[in-house]
């Protein structure tokens, strides 16, 4: 496989596994990131470019695709993978937050694709986004993370849509718990004791019983990327364990003694 791809977020977690991937299988990669070490870290450990740049500012996102193209003359492929968090409710969550939330998971996300869409037009490249079940399924106290992703599976889905007919596929990932810095935090805030049994505690109802690899949603994006998923188009995955097939209402008789 090659092409050249742009990640964004492309600094730890799932995005940098999915550029040391999409690396490791022949791609140019481009990286990018608000915060230049981790960047620079992933550029200079596959060889790629590192761009600092907040994806939810326009001028960064333009910026972004114009230097992966300056650097390596075409785009083929586009995995929109910078996201956020923010904790709560209607009743007290700070409206900044709310903003905050959907400037990195959704206009982030449009704003790149956005600026790209005329290069993959070019090479009938692809695109991939990097939601969660969360757009799936609520979660308490995350208004704006669930909204946005769901929001983003829908943006997916409409670039799907409107470039199918030129050849532009958009596909759509929904990871459940993956092991990454960001999920580290909740485990550890969570408070059970060592952060495996955290872990443990939260997938204890997941079919294969654990978390994720990061590594495990980078083969997930190479695989919607590669011709051996030509015909994958608008399609939401869930990479979950199988947990989005669980019907929660029957959990209590599992657990019946």
């Amino acid at each position: 496989m090659t092409g050249v791809a742009l990640v964004t977020g492309g600094g730890t977690g799932i995005g940098a596994a999915v550029a040391r991937r999409l690396a490791a299988d022949g791609y140019m990669v481009a990286v990018t990131g608000r915060r230049a070490a981790p960047i620079d870290e992933v550029a200079r450990s596959i060889g790629g470019l590192a761009i600092v740049a907040d994806t939810g500012v326009v001028a960064d996102a333009d910026r972004a695709v114009a230097e992966t193209v300056a650097r390596y003359g075409s785009l083929d492929a586009l995995v929109l993978n910078a996201g956020r968090g923010g904790e709560g409710s209607l009743l007290d969550l700070d409206p900044a937050v709310f903003e905050q939330v959907f400037a990195t998971n959704v206009t982030g996300a449009f704003l790149v694709a956005r600026a790209a869409i005329p290069y993959l037009i070019d090479v009938r490249g692809a695109i991939v986004s990097i939601a969660s079940v969360s757009a799936m399924r609520a979660t308490a106290s995350s208004l704006a993370y669930c909204s946005s992703k769901a929001a983003l599976m829908m943006l997916t889905r409409c670039i799907a849509v409107d470039h199918g007919p030129v050849g532009v596929r958009a596909n759509c990932l929904c990871p459940g718990w993956v092991h990454t810095p960001m999920a580290d935090g909740e485990m550890d805030a969570l408070g059970r004791g060592s952060r495996e049994e955290a872990y443990a505690e939260v997938t204890a109802d997941v079919p294969l019983r654990r978390a994720s690899m990061p590594e495990e949603i980078a083969g997930a994006v190479a695989w919607l990327l590669s011709d051996d998923a030509s015909y994958v188009n608008g399609s939401v995955i869930a990479v979950d364990g199988g947990v989005t097939a669980v019907d929660v209402g029957t959990l209590a008789f599992g657990r019946m003694p």
